[in-house]
């Protein structure tokens, strides 16, 4: 039977792909630390989404459900729901702290009783999430004259998403959960550019408008009724020395009743913003602020021409 030249190049590229299957897992020998061949999985990420959303739904009952909500079957829904978040959280969190000391020092029955105890614990601490983000949640409708009422905010909002998520990930991150916090907030971080790092203690009635590229550092202190633009970066002066500064204050603390205006920059652990400060966009600020202070970037100057050039119709302009 003769062989077709179709045939023959089909053949080879099977043996090319077999060659490089040969060079790959020889890679993975070369590079195990980005590598979990013959390892169990530490956390299920799918999972963890699916956990946010119930936990979503916990949060602002009748929002982000299908089907209305009848009063007198809320008791089996939030149960319900109740029930599946603890199954499944008490899983993951059992996983991530099997990848950690504990695994060497605790049996595997031991391991699965703290994951429960800490997922209770966690559970525990939803109502307080919500009287937090009720707080939040006014904040963005007293601050915001767009704001058409605060069931938009609920559903539109990207500054609520990242907080709710933030306050979700805050107490499992208090609870020394490994991991998973880290998890919960790259999700939203993911979907709204805001990143907010989950060690950081964020007080009540905060409102981040438009939010698109936030930055707020683990070590971040903010204190009640802070409002804080688009662009605004609270984070560290120098981060050179890597994990030798784990656990040091590397990231600013600002008071109550501070609003920083966009594309400002506020960085160090010692930087204090004072109570009532009102920092301006596209500022710079590595010092701290007295109480009540306005700090704003000088003002580029700006040069108009009124004449067209004669090579096109755009106004000549030069900063």
């Amino acid at each position: 039977m003769e062989t077709t030249t179709e045939n023959k190049t089909c053949v080879n590229n099977n043996d090319n792909v077999d060659n490089l299957v040969d060079i790959l897992l020889n890679n993975y020998n070369q590079h195990e630390l980005i590598c979990r061949i013959d390892k169990d999985n530490i956390v299920n990420k799918e999972t963890l989404i699916k956990i946010v959303e119930e936990l979503r739904k916990l949060l602002f009952p009748g929002f982000f459900d299908n089907n209305k909500i009848r009063s007198e079957y809320a008791r089996y829904i939030a149960g319900e729901r109740l029930e599946y978040i603890q199954y499944h959280l008490k899983k993951q969190i059992a996983k991530a702290l099997d990848h950690t000391e504990l695994s060497e020092k605790m049996s595997r029955e031991q391991i699965i009783t703290q994951a429960d105890n800490i997922t209770y614990s966690f559970l525990e601490k939803l109502p307080s999430i919500r009287d937090f983000l009720s707080t939040d949640i006014q904040a963005a409708f007293n601050g915001d004259p767009a704001a058409f009422s605060t069931d938009e905010i609920i559903f539109c909002y990207p500054g609520i998403f990242a907080i709710t998520v933030y306050r979700i990930a805050h107490e499992l991150y208090k609870l020394k959960v490994p991991m998973i916090p880290r998890i919960i907030s790259e999700y939203a971080h993911n979907l709204t550019g805001i990143d907010i790092h989950p060690g950081a203690e964020i007080g009540k009635y905060f409102f981040i408008d438009h939010g698109t590229g936030v930055v707020i550092g683990e070590t971040t202190i903010i204190g009640d009724n802070v409002k804080i633009y688009q662009g605004v970066t609270l984070g560290a002066l120098s981060t050179r020395k890597g994990q030798q500064l784990k656990g040091v204050k590397r990231h600013p603390t600002l008071g109550d009743n501070v609003t920083i205006y966009s594309n400002t920059s506020v960085l160090g652990g010692e930087t204090v913003i004072g109570d009532g400060v009102t920092i301006g966009g596209n500022a710079f600020i590595v010092n701290s602020v007295s109480n009540g202070m306005k700090v704003s970037a000088k003002s580029p100057e700006l040069e108009y021409s009124s004449s067209i050039s004669p090579d096109n119709e755009f106004w000549d302009w030069v900063i």
